[in-house]
């Protein structure tokens, strides 16, 4: 019998892929794949979970942007009862209603022919994220049953019921039946035996794949306000969903798609299973036979080989949807939300409100050591969540101002107050405008997100300050990670092939085995990376000294990362330097070189009881490159010309020839210059202010630096106690290459500030 063939139009198809991609650029809707490049080739049946209405067309758009191929997917019957214009341009786009009389035929012929099927298991919009039940197994809620259920097999019979026929189409073929196979390809359309041949040798591959957004918003948008005085009194089922799903669309959200690893039908079964596929495969009429009830029940034999089969679907079922729960990417709301309902659970109805960020960072931290957890890019990316210790980040802000408007907590003062709202419970259809925190909670029980939870509560009493260190050091290694990642895109190979710096970027922390109580922070120069002053670090870590090493943003990964980095981001990484210093250490010094140099003093002009003293090297104030007078025109240039669509500025990069071709960039970018300027800048309206005992150590003969910024730093520094030491040579690295023994007069320095702290300390 031939397949009642439901076609897709292709360019019907070709043209929403295209009109959804602009409605996408308009709206700034910021969709994140994150997948294997083979997987969506190699990928057969795609299975979502379903939490909103956009989600019933993003992954066919995602798929044919990547592939080019056609995708099959499901929909509610409703939809095509009317027969009407709207009924026939979803069959042509490739929807299908769930009724249909052939659709497990008709799925199962799209593969075969090279296209892609989505299905989302969970059979409906899961509003809730409640996906376990009380004994701890995976169900949903029914809105039409009222009550959960498991979720659907659909899937898992489709995938199987392929497997055996393609196991089918081998066999006849191994016996020479090729009438029955040139048969088959008529009735399913498939041009010739040796196209269904090299379909059946395929894997039947499942995909299961996670759809999170972030942030979830529950205020009122132009869509809803819009809805609602075109025609009011709308139920509360529509207004909730224009209201979440509208912010979905119109608010910037990020849409995270993460795809598990593919499951391959053949290896998931037992050898038992296998064989009762085979069995029924060798007695298979037709493609449609596998999918009908009556042909498989006809036989003794075949029926317990079908049961056999139930089992594995089952099963099957089983395995796909816990993939696709554990590729939820966590996110900032979910570990908030989690933290207040085990608070909440365990009685705890208030906590200081910086305990709370502390709770929340450490189990930021805890999680990233857990590889089966799929992150959100904030919980990644240090930038983000850095100074959650000190203050609430944008994402924990917009976090409170949602819980507080569904009166779940209220902020006073110090104080978060959390109320028993938390603990109502609310119809299916207002859960998500009630209580957002129960559905972030929810979405992320599926994951070991309650153990990271449970024990960052524990540790945030007991934690110490050498411990908080080390947590901060460990981000200054995936900021560089994360930074080097985010600029090794395509559009940068040009300047970055250009590269010749290949020594280790990444910061260093020295610790000995027995220490001094003074810690030293190294600080190194514009274009360079902490590889400059590594060498010099392990031997004052010899000496006792904690060291650590500072990696000033922008550098060590990319001449495009510095050109987005201002002088301000390179002063907060020496903060971060000595915040991490001062709990390991009683007092820091800093040395700083170049550059490096002049942040150093600075930073020491605000932090005067934390810093002990600095060793400046090469400090920049003048520069002998006259050309740089030119800079700030040539920013401002610049800056005007990249308004300009795919333009990239009159120069955005100057060439550099270093002395250190292995550690500093080759290419200037001329915004990274024109922070240098502010720098420099701002060193001289700080000078006056330092007080502690400040080294400055100049080459005479300085081809980079005007030596004649050594005199102007030594007049204009506030500093009691400075010592000035010119180094004959015309190179500028003299620390790095220790020319006149500059590292044994800053060790000097450095012996001189620990004899007088420990006479203090009499």
């Amino acid at each position: 019998m031939k397949v009642n063939q439901e076609e897709i139009n292709p360019q019907l198809y070709g043209w929403c892929v295209r009109a959804f991609e602009q409605v996408r650029k308009v709206i700034g809707l910021r969709i994140k794949l994150h997948h294997q490049p083979y997987q969506l080739k190699s990928g057969e049946i795609f299975l979502f979970n379903h939490f909103a209405r956009v989600e019933t067309f993003i992954p066919q758009y995602l798929i044919h942007k990547e592939t080019g191929q056609l995708c099959r997917s499901i929909a509610s019957a409703e939809f095509f009862e009317s027969k009407d214009g709207f009924a026939r341009l979803l069959l042509e786009l490739g929807v299908v209603p769930n009724n249909h009389p052939f659709l497990m035929t008709l799925l199962a012929r799209d593969i075969l022919l090279g296209r892609k099927v989505v299905v989302f298991p969970e059979g409906g919009m899961v509003k809730n994220r409640q996906v376990i039940d009380e004994r701890g197994e995976y169900s949903v809620f029914s809105r039409h049953a009222l009550e959960r259920r498991k979720h659907h097999t659909g899937a898992a019979r489709l995938a199987i019921g392929l497997q055996i026929f393609r196991y089918a189409v081998l066999d006849r073929f191994s016996r020479g039946d090729l009438s029955t196979l040139e048969l088959w390809c008529t009735d399913l359309g498939i041009p010739t035996v040796e196209k269904l041949l090299i379909a059946a040798r395929q894997q039947t591959n499942l995909v299961p794949a996670n759809i999170t957004f972030y942030p979830l918003r529950i205020s009122d948008n132009i869509l809803s306000r819009w809805v609602e005085l075109i025609r009011p009194g709308w139920s509360k089922r529509v207004v909730e969903e224009f209201v979440v799903e509208g912010n979905l669309l119109l608010k910037a959200t990020d849409m995270d798609i993460n795809l598990g690893a593919n499951l391959q039908v053949h290896e998931e079964l037992a050898w038992v299973e296998r064989f009762a596929m085979r069995y029924l495969a060798r007695r298979l009429p037709s493609l449609s036979a596998v999918f009908d009830i009556e042909h498989l029940q006809k036989r003794l034999l075949t029926r317990v080989a079908t049961q056999r089969i139930q089992t594995a679907i089952n099963r099957l079922r089983d395995r796909y949807m816990h993939a696709i729960y554990q590729t939820t990417a966590v996110n900032l709301s979910h570990l908030a939300s989690s933290i207040i309902m085990a608070l909440a659970k365990s009685g705890v109805m208030q906590i200081i409100e910086s305990d709370f960020r502390l709770a929340l960072y450490l189990a930021i931290k805890k999680l990233q050591t857990d590889h089966t957890v799929c992150l959100h890019q904030g919980l990644c990316n240090p930038t983000e969540y850095d100074t959650l210790l000190t203050a609430p980040t944008s994402g924990l802000n917009q976090f409170y101002d949602s819980a507080e408007s569904a009166s779940l907590i209220r902020r006073e003062g110090n104080v978060l107050l959390l109320k028993e709202k938390l603990f109502q419970k609310y119809d299916f259809d207002q859960v998500r405008l009630e209580n957002p925190i129960e559905v972030y909670a929810n979405e992320v029980k599926p994951i070991s997100v309650d153990t990271a939870i449970h024990h960052a509560l524990s540790r945030r009493a007991i934690i110490q300050p050498a411990e908080l260190s080390l947590e901060y050091f460990d981000d200054e290694l995936k900021s560089l990670a994360w930074d080097r990642t985010l600029y090794q895109k395509p559009e940068h190979s040009a300047i970055n092939d250009l590269e010749t710096a290949n020594a280790d970027p990444s910061p260093f922390l020295l610790r000995p085995s027995q220490k001094r109580s003074l810690g030293v922070l190294l600080v190194h120069g514009f274009l360079a990376s902490p590889a400059e002053l590594r060498e010099f670090g392990l031997k004052l870590v010899a000496k006792g000294y904690t060291v650590m090493g500072v990696r000033l943003k922008g550098h060590g990964t990319s001449p495009w990362d510095l050109r987005e980095s201002s002088w301000e981001d390179w002063l907060a990484s020496v903060y971060r330097g000595v915040e991490i210093l001062s709990n390991l250490t009683t007092q820091v010094t800093i040395v700083g070189f170049s550059t490096g140099g002049s942040l150093s003093l600075i930073v020491a002009s605000k932090l005067q009881k934390k810093i002990a003293g600095v060793a400046a090297i090469c400090t920049p104030l003048k520069f002998r490159n006259k050309n740089l007078r030119f800079v700030p025109f040539m920013h401002g240039v610049n800056r005007i010309t990249n308004w300009l669509p795919d333009y990239e500025g009159l120069m955005p990069f100057w060439p550099n020839e270093s002395e250190h071709p292995l550690i500093n960039y080759r290419n200037i970018p001329v915004r990274g210059l024109y922070e240098l300027k502010c720098v420099v800048n701002h060193l001289e309206e700080v000078l006056p202010s330092i007080r502690c005992p400040v080294t400055l150590i100049q080459a005479d003969e300085d081809q980079v630096v005007d030596p004649e910024s050594l005199r102007i730093l030594e007049e204009k520094l506030g500093s009691a106690i400075k010592k000035v030491h010119w180094i004959p040579s015309r190179r500028h690295g003299i620390l790095n290459e220790d020319t006149g023994e500059t590292q044994n007069l800053i060790m000097d320095f450095l012996a001189e500030i620990a004899r007088e702290k420990s006479l203090n300390e009499l």
